[in-house]
């Protein structure tokens, strides 16, 4: 067993969260569910297991805090933390290496990036977006999320960071319709991000220059500025084009086809079609635009 915590946040996740639970049980110490008052199975289930502990914090539409949250709950003797997602795994590869090399990272070395594949309607999305490389593993008191309302990372105190070879995955098991329903509720709050981004509303879209990121983390975080930047719509559609034609999606079949639309064409067109939606409402005015996310949406920043 590993001086390894694992914090998983819930809201709804029958389907994920034994397998979830059960992936990392031979080599996280402890297990930490914290819930945003499921109403399905999910804290029944994990129940089950005895190493596993069950916390419940109301949801206030913001990952970060609900995090961070979480980590402000751990027993200060906890060494390192692995977050994940209910619907995430790892794989058998990456179990072992972190049995092999966690207990073998100096004092200087605070977080570990991971490789994260995409599994969509059954088949791994290898081409178009593969590999993200997300830090997931950090040592405890040297990490926090950052709050921003999307994109948000791992920030750490020490600035040591090495990767690992092997992936994990992100392998939702709910129908198409529950995914482009997520996307939905996604696309209001990628808007306001994007929005922060050009407008500077609240600074918190600005990497905090005395906390580390990892580098995977930065060039994506200098990529979306960027993006902030083109014409709307426009960056939308040359986005999937990007994923589908530039980085192969298109030979992942329909698959591909279906993963790279949803997630790099119409999902980001959805937010193109809040960001104008807000700017004609607030006359792109970045007080009104805080009150119009705040009253119509419940997003403060």
């Amino acid at each position: 067993m590993l001086d390894l915590t694992v914090v998983i946040l819930t809201k709804d996740e029958e389907l994920h969260i034994r397998r979830c639970i059960e992936n990392v049980l031979p080599i996280a110490k402890a297990i930490y569910v914290v819930d945003s008052f499921s109403t399905d199975r999910t804290l029944d289930i994990a129940a089950e297991y005895p190493t596993v502990n069950i916390l419940q914090n109301k949801w206030i539409n913001n990952h970060a805090h609900q995090f961070n949250w979480a980590l402000d709950q751990l027993p200060a003797d906890t060494g390192w933390v692995l977050r994940l997602d209910a619907d995430e795994y790892l794989l058998p590869e990456l179990v072992e290496e972190i049995r092999q090399k966690l207990p073998t990272l100096g004092e200087e070395t605070s977080g570990v990036v991971l490789n994260r594949r995409h599994i969509f309607l059954g088949k791994w999305m290898k081409r178009g977006i593969y590999p993200v490389k997300l830090l997931r593993i950090f040592k405890y008191g040297k990490g926090r999320c950052e709050q921003r309302l999307m994109d948000e990372h791992i920030q750490l105190t020490q600035s040591e960071i090495v990767e690992f070879d092997n992936d994990f995955c992100d392998h939702n098991l709910n129908n198409l319709s529950w995914f482009c329903h997520k996307h939905v509720n996604y696309a209001v709050r990628e808007a306001a991000d994007l929005l922060d981004i050009e407008y500077n509303i609240t600074g918190a879209a600005q990497t905090d220059g005395s906390k580390v990121i990892s580098r995977q983390a930065l060039a994506k975080r200098n990529k979306k500025h960027k993006y902030a930047r083109q014409p709307l719509f426009l960056r939308s559609a040359a986005y999937f084009f990007y994923r589908y034609l530039f980085k192969g999606a298109f030979l992942e079949g329909k698959e591909g086809f279906l993963f790279s639309f949803i997630q790099g064409w119409w999902y980001r067109t959805l937010v193109d079609a809040k960001v104008l939606e807000i700017k004609r409402k607030s006359g792109g005015d970045p007080q009104k635009i805080k009150q119009i996310l705040r009253e119509e949406y419940n997003i403060g920043f």
